[in-house]
Parts: structure tokens; C-alpha cells; sequence
């Protein structure tokens, strides 16, 4: 399999960071998500703009995977909390984002990505790490149990007009 080298996203990732998080999010949610709410969503949550402003924000981590010729594969983002459960926002982060292209899953790339963001999560002095995940993403959801993450609530997730329930996982660090 094609190796990943993990990065912090710089200012000038914004743009493959807008394409990467767009095809991810339509290739996780296409198969039932209403089309036009998702494509709104996309153009607005996955702008350049709202990449930018994430890389520029210290409180924030992104992190970019690429192929040795520089191809954007994979991707991550570790914020503030921000979630309805129980957060210390001094020992908590949120794992916001989260996402490899298809060929690129499986080969221990998650694995790889999930240790990076626990590493870098305890050099902030984080004690927990916190994410939503869609309960029909059963893939995702045995991923995150492997990696020590429990089931403390669930949220929901706006898509459009559409509002999609999200379970909210903790891991201790």
C-alpha cells in the first residue's frame, strides 16, 4: 500500500483541504443524505475559507496526509470541544474530523492518523478525546471502540434543513 506522510496543514493546504474534505464528505454521507442539502453543506462547511480560518487558529490542529507525490489522501482536525456533553474545554479536544479516501482505508492508515492526534492531544494537556460519529457508519464506529472510545452521548448533526443523529464517543487518554 502507498504510504502517507502525515503533516501540520499550512496556509497554502487550504485549497486541498476544501477538495479532500468535499469528496469525503459526499463519498461517507451520499448514500443518504438529501442531494441538494448536501452539496450546500459541502460548499459551505469544506470552503477554502473555512479551511484557512481553521489553520490560522492556534486552538485548532489539522493535520494532512499525502502520497510521496504530494497528493492529499487523508485528513484530520482537532479543535476546542464543542459538543452537548460534558466537556472540560482546559482537558478535552475534539476530534472534528476525520477522513481517508477509500483506497487509502485499511493498511493501518487510520491507525497511524488516531495515534498522531492522541500524541498530539496529551502535548496540549489534553485528559479526553471527544467526536460525533453517525450511528449507521458501523465501520467508523468499530474503529473509534478499537482505539478505546466509549458511547457518552449523542448529538445532532445539520445537514441543510435535515438534522441526522450523531452518538458522541469519549476516549481517555
Amino acid at each position: 500500500m502507498t504510504p502517507i506522510r502525515w503533516r501540520g496543514a499550512v496556509a497554502g493546504d487550504a485549497q486541498a483541504l476544501s477538495i479532500l474534505g468535499g469528496a469525503t464528505f459526499l463519498a461517507s454521507f451520499a448514500h443518504d443524505h438529501p442531494g441538494d442539502a448536501l452539496l450546500a453543506h459541502v460548499r459551505s462547511a469544506h470552503s477554502e475559507s473555512f479551511y484557512q480560518a481553521a489553520i490560522a487558529d492556534p486552538s485548532q490542529l489539522l493535520l494532512i496526509g499525502e502520497t510521496p507525490l504530494s497528493a492529499p489522501v487523508g485528513y484530520a482536525m482537532l479543535t476546542p470541544p464543542d459538543l452537548p456533553v460534558d466537556c472540560d474545554g482546559r482537558h478535552d479536544v475534539e476530534v472534528k474530523r476525520f477522513y481517508l479516501l477509500g483506497g487509502w482505508q485499511g493498511g493501518g492508515h487510520a491507525d497511524m492518523l488516531m495515534d498522531l492526534l492522541a500524541a498530539e492531544s496529551r502535548n496540549r494537556g489534553a485528559r479526553r478525546m471527544l467526536l460525533a460519529v453517525y450511528p449507521q457508519n458501523e465501520r467508523a464506529r468499530r474503529f473509534y471502540a478499537r482505539h478505546g472510545f466509549e458511547e457518552i452521548g449523542e448529538t445532532v448533526f445539520m445537514v441543510g434543513e435535515t438534522p441526522f443523529r450523531d452518538l458522541v464517543y469519549a476516549r481517555n487518554l
